[in-house]
């Protein structure tokens, strides 16, 4: 099953502490989304990644493999976000079916913490 990573699951070390299965395939791009940043962690001390639908937007991430146990680990990291079925394109514009997760409920803008900066 295709998973559509952005911000913190980019991070191929960090996915194989949470998923050691994922296989990293390729870049795609999400239409019609924008990367936000919203609500507020204590652990990452700022505003946590999530996407939000907005016509013309897009955002960038990478597809990963991953099996349905990883994607049910994801689900316990992803506490507080939906899974959410996309299509997303690949550099050569094909189209590709995945899952990605959304911040639930009404999203609050804020700074994003600077560990972002740093992934």
């Amino acid at each position: 099953m295709n998973y559509f990573a952005y911000a913190e699951n980019l991070n191929r070390k960090q996915m194989q502490q949470r998923c050691p299965g994922s296989k990293p395939l390729f870049t795609a791009t999400l239409p019609n989304y924008k990367l936000i940043f919203s609500g507020w962690s204590r652990e990452l001390r700022g505003g946590k990644a999530t996407i939000l639908s907005s016509r013309g937007d897009k955002v960038r991430g990478g597809i990963y493999e991953v099996s349905d146990a990883c994607l049910r680990q994801l689900d316990r990291y992803e506490a507080g976000y939906t899974r959410l079925n996309v299509t997303v394109f690949d550099d050569d514009g094909q189209s590709h079916q995945a899952i990605t997760y959304m911040k639930a409920g009404q999203l609050d803008v804020t700074a994003p913490s600077l560990d972002y900066g740093e992934i």
